[in-house]
């Protein structure tokens, strides 16, 4: 592993608008092992007053209520990240259930959006005779990637696992959240992830910077970075939230009318 390290320049912006006060939790904080936030600004306009709390999976949420009218969210921040791919270890195992952690077995259980008992035959015919470990969750990777073409539109919110791999279309949660599921089919933990993604070492894409999700899956003693959209080992996942799925780990939740009017992201490394 290198010791040096690359500076990136993450953050986002939403504009809503609401019709009365409406109360909203955000999730737009980079966490996690391998990246080191330098510096970092919250804002909104018009100001409200806010407070932070760890929710259910650890995730860093922000809590404040939305005034009627139009408000502007915006987060950014300087992180240094380390310039390697994500971390491989093809001798990874996988861990029998009986040994697995306490806290890791709620993602070996199926969640709305990634129904892994629908799926498990499914899952066992593809992937039951591929050797456990590392090899069987890139298996997975593999299938995944080339089973669904990418598509803006080719979901929507409320789309399952099961849904997108029927239509054989989707976005990069879709692809997380079909990966996600056949891994729990089969036993093996796995967690949603989305977060932040630099176009790095990669050719740049011809639409505007999004958000990105991925998924980590429990083998050995810990969690290891797997994205199936892109397939590769790419450098600088930066993870904003993990969770079962989707539901767990939306940017913004509301609870009430409102409407996102704008939304963009940003991922740049500093030269």
């Amino acid at each position: 592993m290198t010791t040096t390290s690359l500076r990136v320049r993450v953050g986002c912006e939403f504009g809503y608008e609401t019709v009365g006060e409406t109360p909203a939790v955000v999730l737009v904080r980079p966490e996690g092992v391998g990246h080191r936030i330098r510096t970092e600004n919250w804002s909104t306009r018009p100001n409200v007053p806010y407070h932070d709390f760890r929710d259910l999976h650890g995730n860093r949420a922000r809590r404040l209520t939305l005034p009627a009218g139009r408000t502007l969210m915006r987060y950014d921040a300087e992180v240094d990240i380390s310039p390697d791919p994500a971390e491989t270890n093809l001798a990874a195992r996988e861990r029998p259930v009986h040994e697995l952690p306490d806290d890791v077995l709620v993602y070996t259980l199926p969640s709305r959006f990634c129904p892994s008992d629908e799926l498990s035959d499914e899952a066992w015919r593809l992937f039951g005779g591929v050797a456990p470990g590392w090899n069987r969750v890139q298996a997975i990777c593999d299938y995944v990637h080339g089973a669904l073409t990418f598509g803006y539109g080719t979901s929507q919110p409320l789309t399952t696992a099961a849904d997108a791999l029927r239509a054989r279309a989707g976005v990069c949660r879709d692809y997380a959240q079909v990966a996600v599921t056949f891994c729990r089919s089969l036993n093996i933990p796995a967690r949603y992830t989305f977060g932040y993604l630099p176009d790095i070492d990669v050719p740049p894409p011809d639409t505007p910077m999004d958000f990105c999700a991925w998924f980590e899956a429990y083998l050995e003693d810990r969690w290891w970075t797997f994205d199936p959209r892109n397939n590769a080992r790419r450098v600088g996942h930066m993870a904003i939230a993990r969770g079962r799925d989707a539901i767990d780990t939306a940017m913004v939740t509301t609870y009430g009318t409102a409407r996102l009017e704008t939304m963009i992201v940003w991922a740049d490394p500093i030269d």
